[in-house]
């Protein structure tokens, strides 16, 4: 007979080195990510290996040696920094006595700590029963199984089959509730759209500083903390942007590499503020030795949520513990903004980084001041019906003067439209719209 043994407080860290892995854990950040889920490290067991044992994940040695150390340093909970297969997680705790969480498991425990609104605790919730479902069977070996021949048969699998129903039957209500969210979701980007708002998205590495910066560029109040996956739930906030005007800029959830699949697509409602961006700020954190690796991480994720193509400005963050370090942009061959160095935490380097943002916005949208003919009645309307009209003021000679500020290809269809270009029309620079008498 085997139950399940409740989780404890007191863990013990397990991460093995395999041979065949081309892609190895980092243990340090797996520390790291026991410690956010509320758990103390009583001791680290390492080892190597060329691949996995199919049983129990280690070899019968290594297995013996985590017994041992179990008891030594009295521990309730085996964390491994590895994926383990429902068989192997069976196998573990039956032959250890105490519960065994694999990655998935620890990340999956952090996210249901800090899930605060009602779509985050959705989102989390369907991404633990989905990984519990392919657990279900491991976890009820007491329940009788149908077995054949005469005097071997059982009442079979009752009470699986019932929480396997109700436990569909709760993904599904789930599910449901999240494309309700998705709904409300579009529709709230459509009116951004329509209004020609852009969208600047937070993306990078948990813990590289995003809520900080987030908080820094919107004077808000986002929980911010030294410690993995801080902040869950997603946070939006309306910015002006100078030469561009107002921008939402939208906070997400940071990336860790090899994360969970079930997570991914739990959390794509969330993630779809990142596709539908106008641009991305990566934030990189610049003191991390594995920088480059997190970088590739998270372009990695950003590839598989089909945000590859959006525009990317990266900003390599806390500067403040480099030392020498300097705020500053760096820019490609053409001239245009592709890094800033700042610091999230002291503010330096914060007024490149909107200047960055403004030159990168900028790039493709159209700000300008025109002057219209009495017969510019039509594209008048049609300035105003595609909301690009930002103010309107009369000339001396009675002749509107429209602010317009739209994106750049929209301004070119629109003046395709009325079978005219840009050439043909009178536009003015700043100082002359602002001789011209206000409406």
């Amino acid at each position: 007979m085997f139950e399940r043994p409740e989780v404890g407080e007191r863990a013990l860290l397990v991460h093995i080195t395999l041979a065949s892995e081309m892609e190895p854990e980092n243990p340090d950040e797996f520390r790291e990510l026991a410690e956010s889920a509320g758990v103390t490290c009583a001791a680290v067991v390492t080892g190597t290996r060329n691949q996995p044992s199919s049983r129990f994940f280690l070899g019968k040695g290594k297995l013996e040696e985590l017994r041992a150390t179990l008891n030594a340093e009295g521990a309730d909970v085996v964390l491994f920094n590895h994926q383990l297969s429902p068989s192997q997680e069976r196998n573990l705790e039956a032959e250890l006595k105490c519960r065994v969480l694999d990655r998935t498991g620890v990340i999956l425990d952090i996210f249901a700590q800090r899930a605060r609104t009602y779509e985050g605790k959705l989102q989390v919730e369907l991404a633990q029963l989905e990984h519990m479902s392919t657990r279900l069977v491991r976890g009820w070996t007491h329940l009788e199984r149908q077995k054949g021949g005469i005097g071997q048969r059982g009442p079979g699998e009752t009470q699986l089959e019932t929480d396997r129903r109700l436990l569909r039957s709760r993904i599904n209500q789930i599910n449901r509730r999240l494309e309700k969210v998705r709904r409300q979701r579009e529709q709230a980007r459509r009116s951004r759209k329509r209004a020609e708002i852009p969208v600047v998205s937070l993306v990078g590495y948990t813990n590289a500083g995003k809520s900080s910066l987030f908080n820094h560029l919107t004077d808000s109040t986002v929980f911010e903390a030294d410690q993995l996956f801080a902040t869950l739930d997603p946070t939006v906030r309306r910015v002006s942007v100078p030469d561009v005007g107002p921008v939402v800029l939208a906070d997400t959830v940071g990336f860790i590499r090899h994360l969970p699949h079930t997570l991914v697509e739990a959390f794509r409602a969330t993630l779809e503020e990142t596709v539908e961006a106008s641009l991305l700020l990566h934030i990189i954190d610049n003191t991390d030795p594995a920088r480059d690796d997190t970088i590739q991480q998270v372009e990695s994720v950003l590839g598989e949520i089909g945000a590859g193509e959006v525009p990317v400005l990266q900003v390599c963050n806390k500067i403040d513990l480099i030392p020498g370090a300097q705020p500053g942009v760096e820019r490609d061959e053409s001239g245009r903004p592709v890094r800033v160095w700042l610091s999230a935490h002291t503010g330096a380097g914060m007024e490149e980084l909107r200047d960055a943002v403004a030159e990168r916005l900028a790039e493709d949208v159209v700000h300008r001041y025109v002057k219209l003919s009495p017969a510019d009645g039509w594209l008048r309307a049609q300035f105003y019906q595609s909301g690009a009209v930002v103010a309107e003021r009369m000339s001396d000679s009675g002749e509107p003067v429209l602010e317009l500020r739209m994106e750049a290809r929209d301004w070119h269809q629109l003046l395709a439209r009325a079978g005219t270009d840009e050439n043909r029309l009178t536009c003015l620079d700043g100082s002359d719209w602002m001789a011209v008498e206000a409406v």
